[in-house]
């Protein structure tokens, strides 16, 4: 006879914090000691910090202002080894190897999951040590502190941790939410023009899935975006994090059981393109691109007016994006646009059926489960013609492709 089965459900909570300030790592600062000590009446809080090695060169006094930040509040922090230098980019998350040196870090310095492990950098690099710090001890307290716009505006407050694997993005993580995020708006200066305006299209992703004030607010501040003036940045940035942490606490789907992940509006795309440029490319760069086709193809299947298409364009070009890649025009043997292959790569990496967000509305984004492939090819021909139109733009001829 079977005997009954034994069902419970489980509920865990989690504190999902993300503060801003200014120069973190100044000993006047109290914010770092602060989150690390949590109220707690510890003697020495251990950390293992991991800086990224564009940051370091960029900024050759951050290191030594971390261990000088230590040495201030010895009596509470304890700093395990100096700052763990790692290359950042996309590199960092091609290979299993960092991931390995951390962890081997961690074993040498006994870091438990009362200590922590900090990481200081891009998104790429906050997406690898998290990993790390996910998987030892089976979970340690992860501490990010973004220092790109993309990563202090969206993925570096999120829940998940990852690293590339068999050609595929993020095909090796884990959702764990960060102990705490801290950004810090002075660590964004000595950013190229590139990477700093590489977070924008994040902020503009959100705003037309959720909140078309937000939108708005965009446009009004393009101009002074496009200069890279300090508080506009910080307006973009601070409400593009609210409304993801939103996202990630009020969805009811946080690690992303289902098939729906809204937040990815434009990145079935994006997730080929930076695989097909061989990651030269930036993500920011690709999600414009991303965007772009399916702000158009929303268009062209009806859902989306002419004008409000434009104005989304319009934006992300005024901001400095180009919408167009010539990895778009790439063919396999049979002539069929390579980039169409993200389609299918999207669904399983969620499982399920494919969930695309598209938009209704500026502001309002939805979900289809079906593309129509040849109106997706007409929108990247109508963008690539767009692209033509453009001053200055050299964009390769477009192939006579079968879309099959």
């Amino acid at each position: 006879m079977a005997m009954p089965v034994i069902a419970r459900t489980i509920q865990v909570s989690f504190r999902h914090q993300v503060h801003f300030t200014n120069h973190v790592f100044n000993g006047a600062n109290p914010l770092l000691k602060d989150v690390l000590g949590d109220g707690e009446a510890r003697p020495s809080c251990k950390a293992l910090v991991v800086l990224d090695e564009s940051l370091a060169h960029t900024q050759p006094k951050l290191a030594k202002q971390i261990e000088a930040y230590f040495s201030a509040h010895r009596d509470c922090l304890k700093l395990v080894c100096p700052p763990l230098i790692i290359e950042g980019g996309e590199r960092t998350k091609n290979s299993y190897f960092h991931v390995s040196e951390i962890q081997s870090h961690v074993d040498r310095y006994h870091i438990d999951r009362h200590s922590y492990v900090i990481a200081v950098g891009g998104g790429a690099l906050l997406d690898m040590v998290g990993l790390a710090a996910a998987t030892a001890h089976r979970g340690l307290r992860h501490v990010r502190i973004p220092t790109t716009t993309l990563s202090q505006a969206d993925s570096g407050v999120g829940v998940k941790n990852g690293i590339n694997a068999f050609g595929k993005k993020n095909f090796i993580g884990t959702f764990a939410p960060p102990f705490a995020v801290i950004n810090d708006f002075q660590l964004l200066a000595s950013l190229s023009p590139r990477d700093k305006r590489a977070g924008y299209v994040e902020a503009v992703k959100v705003a037309l899935i959720r909140d078309a004030a937000f939108f708005e607010a965009i446009e009004r501040d393009a101009d002074a975006l496009h200069d890279f003036e300090p508080a506009a940045m910080q307006r973009l940035i601070y409400r593009c994090a609210e409304l993801h942490v939103n996202h990630i606490a009020g969805s009811g789907d946080p690690f992303e059981f289902g098939s729906a992940r809204p937040l990815d509006f434009g990145h079935w795309v994006a997730h080929k393109l930076e695989q097909l440029s061989e990651y030269k490319i930036r993500h920011g760069e690709a999600v414009a691109i991303g965007l772009a086709v399916d702000v158009i193809y929303s268009k062209r299947t009806g859902l989306i007016g002419a004008d409000a298409a434009e104005r989304i364009l319009a934006l992300l070009e005024k901001l400095g994006f180009d919408l167009f890649a010539n990895e778009l025009l790439h063919v396999d043997s049979s002539g069929t646009l390579i980039v169409l292959a993200g389609l299918e790569e999207f669904r399983e990496h969620l499982g399920g059926e494919l969930t695309v967000t598209l938009l209704r509305a500026i502001g309002q984004g939805f979900e289809v489960h079906d593309m129509k492939v040849p109106k997706v090819v007409e929108s990247i021909q109508e963008l690539h013609r767009r692209s033509r139109e453009r001053p200055m733009e050299q964009a390769a001829p477009l192939p006579d492709c079968a879309a099959s």
